[in-house]
């Protein structure tokens, strides 16, 4: 059975982590197995939107496979490792396409941090979010330490890390750290919906709007904006006239469509 699973359909592809279970645990296997697939969809110029989801109702990823990292504790090496095959944030940041995180259910330490390397965050009912770094003695190598405060706020931050205490889906929504919650029986449709907005957008513009926000979201604000005017300044020189008309046409038709 594979580990992790790839449908591609009108220009989305759903990646799934397959191992409900052991609630999609990432296992040393697992985690290679995202590498590659989050490889193949971004090398496919087919997809232009990828959606990240978990088998099973009861969790997207409980994180780290505790069983195997207690077995041999060489394995944590991967709680710091650089490699994307190894690494699953990094296995999801190299995906140049937009990914939705269709958050099924539990997202727990290394599982919260593989959720928040999405792009957008879509959670089910059922989702919850649990740091438990500091309740099993391993700090965070993937991102969550930095990347949680400058969600929420560092003082909610502080409060799940230090307690370990679960956050679920509605008050996740309200602190801003998911974009919507719905059923969990809606969860892949509306997953679907917005994979399907995206991808009508022409990819190559969407794919460099995915890259300068990262950009600049990793420097100070000061040299985020200066950075924005550069990449700006170089793109906006290339864009003919005949083509914003095409596209301004384009997005009035649409709001016509949408209202």
């Amino acid at each position: 059975m594979a580990l992790v699973t790839t449908e591609i359909e009108d220009g989305i592809a759903i990646v799934t982590l397959n191992r409900p279970e052991a609630m999609n645990a990432l296992s040393r296997a697992l985690r290679s197995e995202l590498a590659k697939a989050m490889r193949a969809v971004d090398a496919d110029d087919s997809v232009r939107c990828v959606i990240l989801t978990g088998a099973g109702e009861r969790a997207f990823t409980a994180g780290l496979d505790l069983k195997e990292l207690g077995s041999d504790t060489s394995n944590l090496g991967a709680a710091n490792a650089e490699s994307a095959d190894e690494n699953p944030v990094k296995a999801i940041e190299i995906c140049r396409k937009p990914v939705i995180g269709a958050i099924n259910g539990v997202a727990i330490t290394g599982g919260f941090e593989v959720a928040i390397a999405c792009d957008i965050l879509i959670a089910s009912t059922n989702a919850r979010f649990a740091d438990t770094h500091a309740r099993v003695g391993i700090m965070p190598g993937w991102g969550l330490s930095q990347k949680l405060s400058r969600m929420i706020g560092i003082s909610r931050a502080k409060q799940l890390s230090f307690s370990g205490n679960f956050l679920d889906a509605e008050t996740a929504c309200a602190w801003g750290l998911v974009n919507s919650v719905v059923p969990a029986n809606e969860l892949m449709t509306h997953a679907k919906a917005l994979a399907r907005d995206i991808a009508t957008v022409d990819p190559a513009m969407v794919q460099t709007y995915k890259r300068i926000i990262d950009d600049g979201y990793a420097l100070p604000f000061g040299e985020a904006m200066a950075h924005e005017a550069r990449v700006s300044t170089a793109a906006n020189r290339r864009v003919s006239a005949d083509e914003v008309e095409a596209r301004r046409m384009a997005v009035i038709e649409r709001g016509r469509t949408q209202s």
